[in-house]
């Protein structure tokens, strides 16, 4: 590996960076990440980066001091003369509010895209954004990645046999009609109702699931709620062994609870976001994107093309 590439990390999710590194076949670039007494996010680079291509993985999903940590680290590097700067945001929070639906409220993730791009980051790599039009919010290089190969790599290994995709609510249904055809699988589709911004109602289900295996595909697990209600609704229509596959595992407040009382086998993840141990329990499967990002680095620090990774 060229000596000018770095990869460093934030607190938010340190094991996947190394992870990345060790893909990489480079050792994890030196920096303090700390705090001042008053709290204060403080970060110091212990190697010189002057004209290295320097890679910052930080997931900035709450608390919001893992998006404080990115910008702080993001403008360490650009000061220390990195000849470029990549945030790496394997989950890229505050993006749910992405539009003004409402009078009054903020555009969230067009605020974060302003933030990043204002420290200094020259190029973007994420995955699985709530919404893809996210991307055009940033005036600089933007790299989406999907972690579909991993998720699909996973429930092809288990074989399900008799399989239907379902998506849990109408925006996912390009994501899992995607799913559907590369695992060869019938597509149904769950109608809900949310009654607030967290939380949601199942009103039908459209598609045949009777006597079938199912999984339901998501981008986001955040209370549990909407994927713990459309199982429920699944097994009532007769559906048989019903699993999840989810890019980003948030699962906030009760949702580890939710889940396991709900008619799933298994609920399969990624390490986008690092797991928390009181969030973990027996039917969660944790996979990690350590390849794929690390792949898709490689190939942005060699000034290759990405599109093969999409396959």
């Amino acid at each position: 590996m060229v000596d000018s590439l770095r990869v460093f990390s934030g607190n938010a999710n340190p094991a996947l960076a190394e992870q990345i590194s060790r893909y990489l076949q480079t050792g994890m670039g030196e920096a303090e990440v700390s705090r001042f007494s008053d709290g204060e996010i403080s970060v110091k680079i212990n190697e010189n980066i002057r004209g290295c291509d320097v890679f910052i993985v930080q997931p900035t999903g709450a608390p919001s001091d893992n998006l404080m940590e990115l910008l702080v680290m993001i403008d360490a590097a650009r000061r220390a003369s990195a000849n470029r700067v990549t945030a790496v945001i394997p989950y890229f929070g505050y993006a749910r509010q992405d539009r003004k639906d409402q009078p009054r409220v903020p555009i969230s993730a067009k605020l974060v895209a302003n933030l990043v791009t204002v420290a200094g980051a020259d190029r973007v790599l994420t995955m699985d954004l709530h919404s893809s039009q996210i991307q055009g919010f940033f005036d600089i290089p933007f790299d989406h990645l999907y972690a579909a190969p991993v998720l699909i790599d996973y429930f092809r290994m288990k074989a399900v046999a008799d399989l239907t995709v379902v998506a849990p609510d109408v925006g996912s249904i390009k994501m899992a009609r995607a799913y559907a055809k590369r695992l060869e699988a019938s597509l149904a589709l769950v109608d809900k109702r949310r009654t607030r911004a967290d939380d949601a109602e199942v009103m039908n289900v459209i598609g045949e699931v009777e006597g079938r295996n199912v999984i339901i595909f998501d981008d986001v697990i955040s209370t549990g709620k909407t994927v713990a209600n459309a199982a429920r609704a699944l097994q009532a229509k007769g559906a048989r062994a019903i699993f999840v596959g989810a890019t980003h595992a948030v699962l906030s407040a009760d949702a580890p609870r939710f889940l396991q009382d709900a008619p799933v086998e298994e609920v399969v993840v990624t390490d986008s976001l690092a797991p928390r141990l009181e969030a973990q329990w027996k039917g969660l499967r944790i996979l990690t994107v350590s390849r794929l990002l690390g792949e898709a680095i490689r190939r942005i620090h060699e000034e290759r093309s990405l599109s093969s990774l999409f396959v």
